[in-house]
């Protein structure tokens, strides 16, 4: 039996179609505004998952937990609550790409809006989250 190369781990492809399915399915409940933020956080996970690829075991976690934090925005612990905002996702993700040194990856409030990006202001202002907010990562 002969084996196939892979050009990226079967980890990137998992994720990459976790974007993907979750693209789809937003394109049918989201309108406007919401659906312009969801395609262009899939847009900057899909780059940052090609770059991560073969990236240290725990860059790539990172990268995983801001995949779920969009895919999946609920709360842990096994319970089904409300789904969090979009912009609860895009503060983890901004997070991730700061962490992983590629703020050109992160995702302003508005497209048109490269200012926030270059002062660091990369996410709507925070609130106070509480001290086991699940999806940070630190």
């Amino acid at each position: 039996m002969t084996s196939v190369p892979r050009e990226a781990p079967v980890g990137t492809d998992v994720l990459t179609r976790r974007v993907e399915t979750y693209l789809t399915l937003a394109r049918t409940g989201l309108h406007g505004a919401d659906l312009d933020l969801a395609e262009r956080l899939a847009d900057s996970l899909r780059t940052l998952v090609a770059a991560t690829a073969t990236a240290s075991a725990a860059d790539r976690a990172r990268v995983r937990a801001a995949v779920h934090a969009l895919v999946l925005r609920r709360e842990a612990h096994g319970r089904v609550l409300p789904r969090r905002s979009l912009a609860a996702a895009q503060q983890v993700i901004n997070q991730v790409v700061r962490q992983l040194g590629r703020p050109e990856l992160a995702v302003p409030s508005t497209p048109d809006d490269p200012d926030r990006i270059e002062s660091g202001d990369l996410a709507p202002r925070r609130s106070a989250q509480p001290a086991d907010f699940p999806c940070t990562v630190g």
